[in-house]
């Protein structure tokens, strides 16, 4: 039997509301899928952060004061019209590296009366295989053969708030649009659009991040195949 794209993800819904995040990574040991590894338990993780430091993956709001979460994927707000996290996580993590540069990031914004918002930071293996499962297309979501800067903890959705009203200053598009109007190319927007995406990007770089072609949104840490992919649960981060 054949199942359209619908039909296909509200069977996954119901498999991954059967089974908790955690149990579902857990029960799995570390694998290579295609060639990439893929770690998949605690005890190898922890392994590789005994190895080197910069592979831990750090708490990113008890880490940068005054940043703001607005996690897109424990809510039915992004593009896919359902919760793909779950587990519904306090809070999200990025690798230190990754951090420490945000945290940078955020600093030079406040001088500014500015901060950051994140819509999305780490990104457990198993949710970037079901993004593509359902959209089985490379310029919306990542192939699962190469993972993707979310799995390794490297790269991060966002954008840029006033810090007294708390609101988005404007950008070109809302999170996740898959139009012209959010790359970085596309300049046929108002000029103080065109400054404010032009200042998270500097900003960005500036630090030491990569911007996305076609998401204003995205930036990710460079070389990231010194970063495995991570299969682990929010939940699990939390408690190391």
């Amino acid at each position: 039997m054949r199942y359209n794209i619908t039909q296909r993800f509200n069977i996954l819904l119901i498999i991954t509301t059967i089974f908790s995040t955690s149990a579902f990574v857990c029960a799995a040991q570390d694998a290579v899928n295609n060639s990439l590894h893929v770690i998949n338990s605690v005890e190898s993780y922890i392994k590789t952060t005994k190895e080197d430091s910069n592979m831990r993956m750090i708490d990113v709001q008890r880490s940068i004061p005054n940043i703001i979460l607005d996690l897109r994927y424990e809510t039915t707000d992004n593009f896919m019209h359902r919760i793909m996290y779950p587990e519904l996580p306090k809070n999200t993590f990025l690798r230190l590296p990754a951090i420490r540069a945000l945290a940078q990031v955020q600093k030079e914004l406040n001088k500014k009366g500015l901060g950051l918002k994140i819509f999305d930071a780490y990104r457990p293996y198993f949710v970037t295989e079901k993004f593509w499962e359902l959209v089985h297309d490379d310029r919306y979501v990542a192939d699962p053969k190469k993972g993707s800067g979310h799995n390794r903890g490297i790269a991060v959705d966002l954008t840029i708030i006033d810090l007294k009203t708390g609101k988005e200053i404007k950008m070109p598009t809302g999170f996740d649009n898959f139009t012209d109007s959010a790359h970085h190319d596309f300049v046929d927007l108002p000029e103080d659009v065109l400054l404010n995406r032009k200042l998270l990007k500097e900003t960005m770089e500036k630090f030491g991040f990569r911007e996305f072609a076609t998401e204003w949104w995205h930036y990710s840490l460079p070389d990231p195949e010194k970063y495995e992919v991570l299969n682990l649960s929010f939940e699990q981060f939390e408690k190391q």
